[in-house]
């Protein structure tokens, strides 16, 4: 189950970085039944909240 988490995550991360994604709607896209279900997956996986990482990794 880890490995299909972090596929995922990842999956959200790479949809996090498209213009006009909400947390809601790429929960929805990856699957999670909730942006809660989602922020907290993230949470545990990557470290810190989407919000954050989005900040922290916004292409220049």
């Amino acid at each position: 189950m880890d490995a299909f988490t972090r596929w995922r995550i990842a999956l959200a991360q790479e949809a996090l970085h498209r213009d006009g994604s909400t947390l809601a709607s790429v929960a929805r896209e990856v699957g999670y039944a909730s942006e809660f279900a989602l922020w907290a997956a993230f949470r545990r996986t990557v470290g810190e909240p989407p919000g954050r990482w989005r900040e922290r990794t916004r292409p220049a």
